[in-house]
């Protein structure tokens, strides 16, 4: 007999849901964010994943500083922050280190973090990772918040990214807990969250007054100097600078990272005055620089006449060293702007001699500069110079490449030798004169722009950062690393002391072989001893637009130490060959 089967059920219906990290993704993207670097593990590699599949770039380091510093790059070359992604506890202690420093050097960027469930932290009961990171982070960087819920995560992205570009740019830390990157919610409640922000950096006009009192005095000023900071660069104000510097005559003196804001070797250039600037200047403008250590602070060589007209968007910038004399705070464009503008009610003083007299300065320091080069053109082993008497001509030659730049004297050196002719092609250590930017520089260099790097590296200082070459391979960036080995910090030259054979604590090895370290990822590697080695790598490498690393090696006695402390063993520094 037949059966009759009951009708089956319709299976149940369940709503659409999303998870905190994806909440994360779209938050960042709302924002405009497309550029993550970072290293994954728990508890954010799932996240990683979900902000790759939502359009942002995932670029994966071997050490956290390093991606650190490359999203700090990518801020300062772009304006927009770029985040940097870590895990919990060491992970993020990693990465605060490059958060800090783009702090101090007015880098917009934004680290986010996984930690650790609250409860077990705040009654320390050694929990997995346990640290407490926002009040680990606060006193380190611009701004820091916790995000705990899902529900919050659009507004903490915002309010982050808002932090790390408005008024003076700088580090922000988000921590995101586990329990918020897994929670699940309804994706139409989800939906609900975003929005379109507006306004995220909105301009901030100086004061009339504060114009009209700037003005008069650089109009008055006999012997005025415009100082270029590198506030100035990623403000984007070269060209309101070039009509300031045509318009009045008024010479100009840019800090290392602003060279090429205007070109080093302009008729107004006044780039290898700085003492003389610094002894007889009568009123000097200061455009996005600080009075800080780099600058004595606004004392040692410093006249005491000297006044200060200064345009920061920091308030609490001025007098911070010196009296300012004619404080305009406000953002750099509007503040030039207005400058620019109220200039032409004055009549300019400036003494008609002084102008040549640095231009003749100019001219006899550059020939000296040039006699030293050639002088050196033919040492062997090579010297910083002979080396940068080679690298000199390329890199004019190709002045869309950009720059990055640390070591101790290969960092001072590179400095002084390179011309530079256009803005924000020159990366280096910056404020804090750091060691270890070099890899992660020139990676946020090449993704943010899309341009060819050459990274001219100290070999302690590519020490701090070399396993990062490795990155540059694989994602097959158009690096070239050029790394000066003269066997050690300063040089290679160290004595020990105690005589008991282990090398001096500035001593490495000047034997060493880098370029061996580019073959094992890659790269086409070059070891060179001559300039004109040099010179022939150099140019195909650019060329290439590819990998490639160049193993300069220079003489164990080429670099002087720091503090003068040489005179402990001068015999070491004769005769001394690789």
């Amino acid at each position: 007999m037949a059966t009759i089967s009951a009708p089956s059920a319709p299976a149940p219906s369940y709503p659409a849901q999303v998870t905190g990290m994806d909440i994360l993704a779209r938050a960042l993207k709302m924002v405009g964010i497309d550029t993550m670097y970072g290293l994954v593990g728990i508890p954010v590699t799932d996240f990683s994943y979900i902000a790759q599949s939502r359009g942002i770039r995932f670029v994966g380091f071997r050490h956290e500083q390093q991606a650190g510093m490359a999203a700090a790059t990518h801020g300062y070359l772009t304006g927009k922050p770029a985040v940097l992604l870590t895990v919990s506890s060491l992970g993020f202690l990693n990465g605060l280190t490059a958060t800090t420093n783009a702090t101090v050097n007015c880098y917009p960027m934004i680290q986010i973090s996984g930690s650790s469930v609250r409860e077990p932290i705040d009654l320390d009961q050694g929990t997995y990772e346990g640290l407490d990171q926002l009040n680990a982070a606060k006193p380190f960087v611009k701004a820091a918040y916790r995000v705990n819920k899902p529900e919050d995560i659009p507004t903490a992205v915002v309010r982050a990214y808002r932090a790390a570009v408005s008024g003076r740019p700088g580090g922000v830390y988000l921590d995101v807990t586990t329990p918020c990157l897994g929670a699940i919610m309804n994706a139409t409640d989800a939906d609900k969250l975003f929005y379109e922000p507006v306004d995220l950096c909105p301009s901030a006009p100086p004061a009339p007054e504060a114009v009209k009192r700037a003005a008069a005095l650089i109009a008055s000023a006999k012997k005025p100097a415009i100082l270029i900071g590198k506030g100035a660069a990623y403000a984007r104000v070269e060209d309101q600078l070039k009509i300031l510097v045509e318009t009045t005559g008024i010479p100009y003196f840019p800090m290392s990272m602003a060279k090429g804001v205007l070109p080093d070797d302009g008729p107004l250039s006044a780039l290898a005055c700085r003492s003389t600037i610094m002894e007889e200047a009568d009123v000097v403008v200061l455009v996005g620089a600080r009075l800080n250590w780099l600058l004595s602070r606004g004392h040692g060589k410093w006249s005491a006449d000297t006044k200060f007209v200064q345009l920061d968007i920091q308030p609490t910038e001025i007098d911070c060293n010196r009296p300012i004399a004619a404080p305009v705070v406000g953002d750099l464009n509007s503040s030039l702007n207005a400058l620019l503008a109220e200039l032409p009610q004055y009549k300019m003083n400036m003494d008609p001699a002084w102008v040549p007299s640095l231009q003749a300065q100019t001219k006899t320091k550059n020939a000296k500069f040039a006699a030293r080069l050639a002088a050196n053109a033919a040492a062997q082993p090579m010297d910083h110079w002979t080396a940068l008497g080679a690298i000199k001509p390329v890199l004019e030659a190709n002045p869309d490449v950009i720059l990055v730049n640390e070591g101790a004297n290969t960092l001072d050196d590179t400095r002084d030798a390179i011309n530079m002719s256009l803005p924000r092609h020159r990366v280096d250590c910056a404020t804090w004169a750091i060691m270890g930017m070099g890899m992660g520089s020139a990676i946020g260099a090449a993704v943010a722009t899309g341009k060819s790097v050459v990274a001219v590296e100290g070999d302690s200082a590519f020490g701090f950062s070399g396993m990062d070459f490795s990155t540059i391979c694989r994602f097959k960036l158009p690096v070239t690393v050029v790394i000066f080995n003269n066997g050690g910090i300063y040089n290679g030259v160290g004595v020990n002391l105690s005589g008991n054979g282990d090398p001096a604590p500035t001593t490495l090895d000047v034997k060493a072989r880098y370029d061996k370290l580019g073959e094992a990822f890659g790269a086409t590697s070059y070891y060179v001893t001559t300039p004109q080695e040099l010179a022939d790598a150099l140019k195909e490498a650019i060329a290439s637009k590819a990998p490639a690393m160049i193993d300069v090696q220079l003489a164990a006695d080429s670099g002087k130490e720091s503090g003068h402390i040489g005179y402990l063993n001068p015999e070491a520094l004769e005769h001394i060959t690789v």
